[in-house]
């Protein structure tokens, strides 16, 4: 009788047991609305990665040539289409500053060459009746400068600066309209310096609106002969180094992070 009773109290435990984990499970879940929801913060925007891109805008120089006889050739301030592609990169440091390099290059458009208004010529005597013109061709611009910038998440303010080539045809000086002989040093090289805003506007995507001042050394233009009225030897140069001003817009698309 006493193991018959052990049997069945052992058999109703049981039964208890798995009676209670039945009706546990048949219990309706809690409401979803007693769990909080905690969103996933998006990760911060970051400007590194290598870019390519494409811009268009506007480009003017001027100029100034002296001789030691007192005669000047200004070249006038025109206005010239340019266009052309940018690439290179940028690394974001904690804090949003943001350093890189960058290589442009810029074509031209047509009547890139910037001729200076006829001057009447004088020597050590006075008036020699002549008039002289002198032209400068610029057919491309390269730029290879480092930038450094402050982000504001998407917004990029940044300034740059570094070496700058032009490529040019031969300059030349006129004498009462026809090209004279001369000697030239023609120095297409110089710095550069800029400033710009860039803003991502959708994805890897990046619009920019950029301005540059470009200083060039001047050419220097040496009559081996007496021409004009001027002596041989004589020598016009740079009063103020040759300069270019650009206002560029662009678009660049960035690769990401290495």
């Amino acid at each position: 009788m006493r193991r018959l009773g052990l049997v069945v109290a052992v058999s109703l435990g049981l039964g208890v047991g798995v009676g209670s984990t039945a009706l546990a499970a048949d219990m309706p879940l809690p409401p979803a609305g007693n769990v909080p929801y905690i969103p996933v913060a998006p990760p911060p925007f970051n400007w590194t990665g290598f870019y390519v891109g494409g811009n268009l805008g506007l480009g003017w120089s001027q100029g100034n040539f002296t001789d030691p006889l007192g005669n000047t050739l200004g070249l006038p301030n025109n206005a010239r289409l340019l266009g052309g592609g940018q690439a290179g990169f940028n690394f974001e440091y904690y804090g949003g500053f943001v350093i890189g390099a960058e290589a442009d290059f810029d074509w031209f458009a047509n009547s890139n060459t910037n001729t200076s208004n006829p001057v009447q010529l004088i020597n050590a005597a006075g008036a020699t009746g002549s008039s002289a013109t002198i032209a400068l061709n610029n057919n491309w611009l390269t730029t290879v400068t480092g930038r450094l910038g402050y982000a504001f998440d998407r917004v990029l303010l940044y300034g740059k600066g570094g070496g700058a080539w032009v490529g040019s045809n031969n300059p030349t000086i006129a004498i009462n309209g026809a090209a004279v002989p001369v000697t030239i040093t023609n120095n297409n090289w110089g710095w550069t310096a800029g400033v710009g805003v860039e803003w991502t506007f959708w994805g890897n995507f990046s619009a920019r609106v950029e301005y540059d001042y470009v200083g060039l050394n001047s050419p220097t233009f040496t009559f081996p002969a007496s021409v004009g009225g001027l002596p041989a030897g004589d020598q016009f140069t740079g009063v103020n180094n040759r300069f270019i001003q650009l206002v560029n817009v662009g678009v660049n698309y960035r690769f990401g992070g290495w």
